[in-house]
């Protein structure tokens, strides 16, 4: 089958498509087939070539996808045959905890992922495709948004008319947020260093819009923000600390620009505020991500579109950040 993999040596260059990837075999107990339509790209698609071992046997590539169900193996309840499923790549995360168990996987490492003709999972692993999508948007789905939610709704606790500062809109999980924050009818500032990314926020429905230029406490005029939910790291942690109210809470799950930050705990302490580390969610939060989606027909924003054996391409556009939203590879039409 056709497929992306990584082998051979670490990070991009290690990328390759092949047409001649084994088939994978046949459905176990509890397994489900799936005939892929689309796949999206992540930036821990870029981490995977440089934490797979370029001696280990060759990996494809990809968490996120999107496609019909081609077989079903013994003990398989509630999926059948032609079912038009999305992939959840949360493994072994089945309810929503404080944090995920100690064998939590994402799908894609080590476990071959979705950057292929045809993919073979637990049907847990599977949801139903929400019918308004198309292909490429639901294959761009999943781990962005189910990231987005956890941040925002289960360690955030984002309610109606409260404002939440998204730094560095852009990203797929940023658009993400965007898009759910406003559909509770939340408030929602946001901040680029590119104002065509701005440009596009605004109407995707962003209320302000911060360049990162602009010293951000003056241009808000004294609003205060009751969540900020970083992805940033070293770069606007603090600066998104200055906005934050007394009591407010600032959630965090990456670190693209710097790992490490000098926090003052004094300050913190007196301000009475919380932090709260997150990554992805659990199998229970997708659906609720789903019907989130489903209730108020949010779109995903797909920035490009590449074919499969383009994808490589596709990933080197990616490592550069200069998208808008998700890049999706389509796999078959």
């Amino acid at each position: 089958m056709r497929a992306i993999i990584h082998e051979g040596r670490a990070g991009l260059s290690g990328v390759h498509y092949v047409s001649n990837f084994a088939d994978l075999s046949f459905p176990g107990p509890g397994e489900v087939k799936v005939k892929l339509k689309s796949a999206g790209l992540n930036h821990r698609d870029l981490f995977v070539t440089l934490r797979h071992n370029p001696e280990d046997p060759s990996l494809i590539l990809g968490s996120d996808g999107a496609g019909v169900v081609s077989e079903v193996g013994e003990n398989v309840t509630h999926v059948h045959v032609g079912d038009e499923v999305v992939i959840i790549p949360s493994l072994r995360w089945k309810e929503k905890t404080p944090a995920p168990p100690d064998d939590f996987e994402i799908l894609g490492l080590p476990d071959h992922g979705t950057m292929a003709e045809e993919i073979v999972l637990s049907e847990n692993q599977i949801a139903p495709k929400p019918s308004y999508l198309s292909w490429e948007e639901a294959g761009v789905l999943p781990l962005s948004a189910l990231t987005g939610y956890r941040a925002l709704f289960t360690k955030g606790k984002l309610q109606k008319g409260e404002t939440v500062f998204i730094p560095g809109i852009g990203s797929g999980v940023a658009t993400y947020m965007l898009q759910m924050a406003k559909a509770v009818g939340a408030k929602v500032i946001v901040s680029s260093r590119s104002s065509e990314k701005l440009e596009k926020a605004e109407r995707l429905g962003a209320d302000v819009l911060l360049e990162n230029g602009q010293d951000w406490e003056q241009s808000l005029h004294g609003e205060i923000v009751d969540l900020v939910i970083e992805s940033v790291g070293a770069a606007t942690f603090n600066r998104s600390l200055d906005l934050l109210k007394k009591g407010g809470t600032i959630v965090t799950f990456g670190a693209s620009a710097g790992d490490e930050v000098s926090l003052d705990l004094r300050r913190f302490f007196y301000n009475q505020w919380n932090l709260y580390g997150t990554t992805m969610g659990s199998i229970e939060e997708f659906y609720e991500m789903l019907d989130l989606f489903k209730s108020h027909k949010i779109r995903p924003i797909v920035d490009r579109t590449y074919a499969l054996e383009d994808a490589a391409d596709a990933l080197d556009y990616l490592s550069k950040s200069n998208q808008f939203g998700k890049i999706a590879i389509r796999i078959r039409e």
